[in-house]
This record gives C-alpha cells, structure tokens and sequence, in this order.
C-alpha cells in the first residue's frame, strides 16, 4: 500500500519496531497529526479472545474522562414521564412510534446514539436491520436500553463510548481528538483499557490484550507496550 509524503514523514517520527509506553506513545502520535483538520486519535486493542463464541464476547461502554470531543447528537425512543425526563436532560430527538417510522420509511440518520427505554424494544427490533450493521442498536449492555434514560442521555454527551470486538478479535475505538493534548489522551486510553481488562471473559485462555496500538486519523500506528495492562 502506497502512503502519501505527509504519511511518511509522520512514519519516520516512530522507531521500527518498538513498543512504546502509554505516556510516550500518546505524545509520539500527536507529534505524527499532519492534517489539517483536528484529528480524532483512535486505539486499536486485539483480543485472545475468539469472537464466534458467545462465551468470548468482549462488549460495553465507558465514559472516558476527557469526552470525545465530538457533539455527540442522542435520539430517545421513550413514552410519558420517560420521554419528558429525556427532553430535560438535553436528548436532540425524543419520540416512539414516530421516531421508528421515520427510520423506516425516510431513511433517517442524523444521530449518533439511539437510546430505549426496556418497553420500547418490541418496536426498535423491528429497526435491527438498520441500526444493527452501523452499531447503533440500543443494549442493555451498552447502557442504552435502560428505564434511566435521563442518565443515558447526560453520559452520551458527556463522551461515553462503546467497545466491542470486531470479527477479527480486535476492538476500535476512538479516545479523543489531537489537540486534548497527550496527558488528557491518555487518561481516555487508560479508562478505556481499565475497562476492557475488567470485561475479560472467564473462558479466556493465555494472553488477553495480544497488541494495542494508537494512531491518529491520518497517521501511522504507535505500538504500546501491553505490560502494563497486565492481562
């Protein structure tokens, strides 16, 4: 694969196959930003884990302490009371049966979190094709099917994220934009991985986190040191 001029400058900022500490691999992939926009820095963590088993499956949220610095736009499919508490806490859309027609019929997608109160999941099933393949169907385990939808909504905004494991045993995720800086990166990557080594699943055997590498947007991969993680 053929990487442009900027790519490859950036490149040469990393040694050749070392593994870098958390604090230092932060600071080395801010350094390695070229675009000209604020770049988002994502952390990209593979699993000894096998995903085909239920047994094996690595999923759930966190709030990481810095946000994602992202405007994170919430869509609340809730009744009454519940519906109400959603629009006090700041959800930008807030409806039931309206809200999953719209889906279905005008294509709709202008948020970026779905959030269901336990009643309504009868109706947003019927949007699992939708929503399942962009990853926005509401879980408990994600904490966007719950009766605190309030809560939800103020967790949403505040930069909670959700981590799960794709087919090939390795879990993206973004954890902050280039210009928070290293140490409030870092502080995300350090929420994020607590959380990923408490959700290690009882059938793992041998090494859980296998590698762990931080890149920005545009830029080449930083391989973290995985001592650390201790799991």
């Amino acid at each position: 694969m053929k990487h442009g001029k900027k790519y490859n400058e950036s490149a040469k900022l990393i040694e050749n196959g070392k593994f870098y500490d958390v604090e230092e691999a932060v600071e080395v992939a801010v350094k390695t930003a070229s675009a000209k926009f604020d770049e988002t820095v994502e952390l990209h963590v593979r699993l000894g884990v096998d995903s085909r088993h239920a047994d094996q499956q690595v999923r759930g949220a966190v709030v990481l302490p810095n946000g994602t610095g992202k405007t994170v736009r919430t869509l609340v499919l809730a009744k009454g009371d519940k519906a109400e508490a959603a629009t006090a806490a700041g959800a930008d859309f807030v409806g039931a049966e309206d809200m999953v027609e719209k889906i279905q019929k005008e294509n709709w997608m202008d948020f970026d979190v779905v959030i269901a109160t336990p009643d309504m999941m009868g109706m947003v099933g019927r949007l699992g094709k939708v929503l399942g393949p962009r990853g926005l169907m509401p879980s408990p385990k994600a904490g966007t099917v719950t009766p605190d939808v309030a809560k939800a909504v103020t967790e949403a905004k505040a930069g909670k994220i959700e981590y799960r494991l794709d087919k090939t045993n390795i879990i993206h995720c973004p954890i902050g934009k280039v210009s928070f800086g290293a140490e409030k990166l870092q502080e995300n990557l350090d929420a994020l991985m607590s959380a990923i080594v408490k959700a290690k699943p009882a059938a793992t055997k041998g090494q859980y986190v296998k590698s762990c590498t931080v890149a920005t947007t545009m830029g080449p991969g930083v391989k973290i040191n995985v001592a650390r993680f201790g799991a």
